[in-house]
This record gives C-alpha cells, sequence and structure tokens, in this order.
C-alpha cells in the first residue's frame, strides 16, 4: 500500500529551528509554531469545504452495473452494440491513435489510484513499462488484469465482469496502448464460471466487430485479449504468485527486484492491473483528467464502487464519490445498520485484511485512503462488511485468521509459522481460554511479521488481529474472565499455552495435569 512517508527527522528539525528562532515568544505561540511546522507534513487537508458523496447518475462510469440499459435494450452484456449505447467504444480509435504519452499523462492528472488494495498512483505504475529505449527491447509485452477477486466480502470487480465486460475489455486496449502492449491476460478466479462464460462472449463479440485484435478498432495497433482461469488460490492475487500461475508454475510470489515491469510474464515487461482500475481509464481519457480528478479530496480523486455486506439492510456494490462518509455509504445506499446505527458495533472498511474500526470511529469517517489510513486501517478494495452489537467481533475475526492460515502459500516462515499461530490463538481468545499476557504476546509477533514476509500477506494476516486488540481489548479481556469463572480459576491460574498451575512434569511428559480435557480442546 502507498504510504506518504515524512522522515520524522525533518520535523523535528523544522520545529526546533521554528523554537529557537522566536527568542522571546510566549509557550503558546511555540506551540502554534510547532503545529504549523507539523501541518506543512501533514498527509490530510484542511476539513473538506463540502459533504462528498451524491453521484449524479450523468457521472456514473459504470452505467449497467444493475443490468438496468441491458433490460431496457432486451440484450446481453456482453454485446458490443448494446454496450456502445451506453458510451462504451466511443472515439477509441482517436484515444489510441493519441499515443502511449498522452493516455499515461492524462491517467496521472486523473489522480487514478490503484483499485485492488494498494493505491499505488495508476499513471505512475504504467509509466514504467515505458522507459528510456525500450523500443530496443523487441519482444512481447503484457498487460496482466488481475480477476481473481478472493478477498472476503469484495465483491466488485465480479459485478464489473458480470454486467460490464465490454468496458473491462475497452480498458484494456487503453492500458495496453499506454503500455504498448502486445496482449493481456485476464487472469479470473476459477469460482467465477459464469463470470469467465460471460467475459468469453464479450472478447469474442469484440472481436467480431473489429475492436480488438489486428488493427484495433481501425488504428493500426494490433492486441489480443486471452482469459486465463485460476483454481481457487487466494495467494494467486498476489501480482508475482498470478504470473507464476499463468506460467503453469505453483502459485507462489516472487522475490522483487526484479518488478515485472522488468521481467514480468514468460520474462517479459508486464504489468498487473485491478479490473476496476483498468475499466475506468477509457472514461477517465474521454471526459478528460479535470472531470475525474474533481471527485473527491487531493490525492483521493475520482470515483469508486463499494461493496457492502454484513449488519445492513441492503447488502450491495454501488458507485460513488471518494471521501464520502462512512455513514454515508451504509444508511444512504444500503439501508442502515440491522437494528439502527446506535446499534453498530464495528466496520471493517476495506476488505477482510484491513484492520477494524470501532463504532466510534466510524461515527465521522470519510471512506478515501489517506483518511482511512490516519485512523489506522485502509480503503483496500473498499469492501465494507458491517457488524452490529449481536455480532461476536472476537468470533468474526478468529474465521478470517482461519481463511489466512488456510491460505497461506507456505513459502516463507513468517507467514506460515505466523498465520498457523494467531489462528490457533483466535480459537482460544473466541472462548476465552487464555492469558491477558498472551494478547501481547500474540500481537507482538504480528508486528514482527509485517514487512518480513515475500508478499503482503504477512500484513494480510496481520492487521485483522492487530485492529482487533487496538478497538476491542477490553472485550477480549472480559471474555478471559468469563472463562474463569466458568472454571473457577484465579486471575493467576491460567498459564501461557492454557495450562493451569498444579501440573507436574515427569520425564518430560506433564502429568496430574487439573485442566479438564474439553477446556484443553477448547468449545468448536
Amino acid at each position: 500500500m502507498l504510504v506518504y512517508n515524512y522522515q520524522d527527522q525533518t520535523v523535528r528539525h523544522v520545529i526546533i529551528h521554528t523554537m529557537f528562532s522566536m527568542k522571546s515568544s510566549s509557550i503558546n505561540k511555540q506551540i502554534k509554531s510547532i503545529r504549523e511546522a507539523r501541518r506543512l507534513f501533514a498527509t490530510l487537508e484542511s476539513t473538506p469545504n463540502r459533504v462528498h458523496g451524491g453521484l449524479k447518475d450523468k457521472d456514473r462510469i459504470f452505467q449497467n452495473l444493475y443490468l438496468q440499459n441491458s433490460k431496457k435494450q432486451g440484450a446481453e452484456p456482453w454485446d458490443v452494440k448494446a454496450s456502445e449505447k451506453i458510451g462504451d467504444w466511443y472515439k477509441t480509435k482517436e484515444i489510441l491513435l493519441k499515443g502511449d504519452k498522452w493516455i499515461i499523462d492524462e491517467i496521472k492528472k486523473s489522480g487514478l489510484r490503484g483499485r485492488g488494495g494498494a493505491g499505488f498512483p495508476t499513471g505512475l505504475k504504467w509509466s514504467f513499462m515505458n522507459p528510456p529505449n525500450w523500443e530496443k527491447n523487441v519482444g512481447p509485452r503484457y498487460l496482466v488484469v488481475n480477476a481473481d477477486e478472493g478477498e472476503p466480502g469484495t465483491c466488485k470487480d465480479r459485478e464489473i465482469i458480470r454486467k460490464e465486460p465490454q468496458k473491462l475489455i475497452e480498458g484494456c486496449l487503453v492500458a495496453g496502448r499506454a503500455m504498448n502492449a502486445t496482449a493481456a491476460y485476464i487472469y479470473i478466479r476459477g469460482e467465477f464460471y459464469n463470470e469467465a462464460v460471460i467475459l468469453q462472449h464479450a472478447i469474442d463479440d469484440a472481436y467480431k466487430q473489429g475492436k480488438i485484435g489486428k488493427n484495433a478498432c481501425g488504428s493500426g495497433y494490433d492486441f489480443d485479449v486471452y482469459i486465463h482461469r485460476g483454481m481457487g488460490a487466494y495467494i494467486c492475487g498476489e501480482e508475482t504468485a498470478l504470473i507464476e500461475s499463468i506460467e503453469g508454475k505453483q502459485g507462489k510470489p516472487r522475490m522483487k527486484p526484479p518488478f515485472p515491469a522488468g521481467v514480468g510474464l514468460f520474462g517479459r515487461p508486464s504489468t498487473v492491473a485491478n479490473v476496476e482500475s483498468v475499466s475506468v481509464a477509457p472514461t477517465i481519457v474521454r471526459r478528460g483528467a479535470d472531470w475525474f480528478a474533481s471527485f473527491g479530496r487531493e490525492r483521493n480523486s475520482g470515483t469508486k464502487l463499494f461493496c457492502v455486506s454484513g449488519s445492513v439492510n441492503e447488502p450491495c456494490t454501488f458507485e460513488e464519490e471518494m471521501s464520502l462518509p462512512l455513514r454515508d455509504v451504509i444508511e444512504k445506499h444500503c439501508g442502515g445498520v440491522v437494528g439502527g446505527w446506535d446499534n453498530l458495533l464495528a466496520v471493517i472498511p476495506g476488505g477482510s485484511s484491513t484492520p477494524i474500526l470501532d463504532a466510534e470511529t466510524c461515527q465521522d469517517q470519510l471512506m478515501d485512503y489517506d483518511a482511512l489510513r490516519d485512523a489506522g486501517s485502509g480503503l483496500g478494495t473498499a469492501a465494507v462488511i458491517v457488524m452490529n452489537k449481536q455480532y461476536d467481533v472476537i468470533r468474526g475475526i478468529q474465521r478470517l485468521s482461519a481463511f489466512y492460515k488456510h491460505e497461506s502459500c507456505g513459502q516463507c516462515t513468517p507467514c506460515r509459522e505466523g498465520s498457523t499461530y494467531i489462528s490457533k490463538m483466535m480459537d482460544r481468545f473466541v472462548v476465552g481460554q487464555a492469558n491477558e499476557k498472551e494478547i501481547q504476546q500474540a500481537l507482538e509477533l504480528t508486528h514482527q511479521v509485517c514487512g518480513h514476509s515475500i508478499c503482503a500477506m504477512g500484513e494480510a494476516f496481520s492487521w485483522p488481529y492487530q485492529g482487533l486488540v487496538k478497538s476491542f481489548k477490553p472485550l477480549m479481556l472480559e471474555r478471559i474472565k468469563q472463562y474463569k469463572a466458568q472454571h473457577g480459576l484465579t486471575d493467576g491460574g491460567l498459564n501461557h499455552g492454557g495450562w493451569y498451575e498444579g501440573a507436574e512434569i515427569k520425564n518430560g511428559e506433564v502429568i496430574n495435569n487439573p485442566m479438564p480435557r474439553e477446556a484443553f480442546h477448547g468449545h468448536h
């Protein structure tokens, strides 16, 4: 995930210089200057002058998200002619003829950031494919579209493929032209059988209509689009594991560098991009970068697909302006929390791997990259998972921990052993069969894992637990207290590992252990 880091030393130098330059100033003025110095390095802009949200229909990029236009026309969503009636394939030839530099400059100017979770500036990422003298590296070059949507709670890319596949195919063509690619591989999740069938129909029709293939759209640019179906492994959503899978190898992440832009698919320059990031590109360059940048706050521009599930009255996927309040996401688009807003317990704002937010934080939370980062979480894929007070949040995180343990590829020790440990600990925290110190012990382990695994899977299983401890540690302690009360234990009666005091060890084996068998195995 892209984070705007500023060196603490620089902030200190500015503060020290400010304080020493005010020889006779009061303490209040010094404090004010310190705040101003810190503000120079703030990641968030001032309080917005307007409330973001309320996107108008004419500004929606995805015009067929609910199949409303397909139903009116009596056409299938993969039909090129039907998609042209809602703005797809309009002046695509002119866009292609303007060249790679113009397309990339427009994407950069628009402020589009990757919609797959990391939030890296899209235009900058695409530009890595065109270093100086790139033409001398003769051979195929690839755009790889990541449609392996396996993050729990995320379902936006599936909706694009099912209902607006031509937008994705046109996006592949425009993005491919920007990075001078010769072909696109769309890696689609193995479980998405119906979606793969729809997408293949759409690709076949696009070839038939001359939109892709030789002399795509009459532009003189040759570009092919292929589908590659996955086999259900979550880890293949990681870009280098995805590339390995397409090549017919085990889906395990590669060490970086080299990065895909240098050595990617089949050893050739490649860029892996998210379905939504690619799909919005044609509309951005058609309507202009300034139009797209007018939505949301600075560094958080544009519109975004949000998918909401959990304890809401009307779970749905919808398109809205970036930076809208989280409360509006839930109440205006999803019919509110089941039991009312006061019944809200917590929200996972960006897919299962982002840290959970408690109800108090959600009250005034904005939905964009910077605001959520500063709240200790992240926008991720904008998959909002809502939990009301009837939901067992500890059990929820336990289920996620079990998922990440199961989906770890096992290639590196921090992730393989760390995810197993956290999963086992969460099995015990659910019933309270633990010691207070073990909460902190597991937390320290997650901090050690972050940044030390081959891919971001280490962070993926660590952040849910970190968010749980940050927001709901009192609930975890209460669960432990209840367990001790139920089993007649004192505060010091339960040691690390769930063993009671009083057990004896003989010849390396535990004997006379007073812990009940069912307590050791937990309650499942």
